[in-house]
């Protein structure tokens, strides 16, 4: 028997690093945001007793250092269900160490397939919960829409829905290195603004102007790439209300309201760069189908 399983993934609204806590990781405050792009898992039940994965990207490794696996894994040893044997084949859409959550898109998609398959009955809470434990964006990846991010970027809040837009995404060819960026981000001094706090005000307005005119991303601002920066002087050339880096990056998106101007970005970006995606926000995480 096979199910599937579509896995969003995300974008960065805004990215407000804190600072650090004593176990060594981050506290976070984030505006994130489900788009169309994604990737699709499929779950398919065997009698091997144990976790196969295979993924149409080869560069993705298929054994237990996949976030797919780490899922399954915690999610057989968490609820004390058997593992009478899983194959799970990932069709790779959102490009890899790009910031938009691709890997933790597949790792909820994961345990989406896992609750359904085993009727497991499992809440969205305890899904989430699960999640926390392979990684910190699977939580959202799970719920989806549009979300308030604080603590490690576990603990989600609601707000206001995206307003109807129209979103390009790129990933330049530039890797980044998120230890590096945290490192930097770090060494800050002064008093900082809250851009999270401000842009949610402006999502409550369904302001799509002033939301995309206060898009911010800390990572960005620390390493000021130029590689980020030609990318967006490109999509504001293209008259985009706004542009960001997403997450550690190196994706950057653009918001738009007309489709038109959008497609138009999207035909001058693909001048340069191979990874362009035309997508929208939608209000769901994983979803089996």
């Amino acid at each position: 028997m096979t199910f599937k399983a579509t896995a969003p993934a995300k974008i960065n609204l805004t990215l407000d690093i804190l600072g650090k806590r004593p176990d060594g990781y981050h506290d976070v405050v984030m505006l994130m945001q489900s788009v169309s792009l994604a990737d699709t898992v499929e779950l398919t039940l065997t009698d091997a007793e144990d976790i196969a994965i295979s993924c149409s990207d080869p560069s993705i490794p298929c054994d237990n250092h996949n976030i797919v696996y780490k899922c399954a894994d915690i999610f057989f040893k968490e609820t004390g269900i058997k593992n009478t044997g899983v194959s799970f084949y990932i069709e790779k859409v959102i490009p890899s160490e790009a910031g938009l959550a691709g890997g933790s898109a597949d790792g909820a998609a994961t345990l989406r397939l896992l609750n359904i398959a085993f009727d497991a009955h499992l809440t969205d809470k305890e899904l989430c919960e699960l999640g926390a434990k392979a990684g910190a964006d699977i939580p959202f990846c799970i719920v989806g829409g549009t979300k308030l991010a604080t603590g490690t970027g576990t603990t989600l809040h609601k707000v206001r829905s995206m307003p109807k837009c129209h979103i390009v995404i790129v990933k330049p060819e530039i890797s980044v290195s998120t230890k590096e960026a945290y490192a930097l981000a770090d060494s800050r001094t002064g008093i900082k603004f809250n851009y999270t706090d401000f842009c949610k005000q402006l999502l409550y307005g369904g302001d799509l102007a002033g939301i995309s005119s206060a898009l911010h991303n800390d990572f960005e601002e620390v390493l000021n790439l130029q590689d980020i920066n030609d990318v967006k002087k490109i999509m504001y050339n293209c008259k985009a209300l706004g542009a960001a880096m997403s997450g550690s990056g190196s994706a950057v998106f653009a918001i738009f309201r007309n489709e038109r101007k959008a497609q138009k970005c999207v035909d001058k970006l693909k001048e340069t760069y191979a990874k362009v995606y035309l997508t929208v926000p939608v209000s769901t995480g994983a979803s089996v189908v």
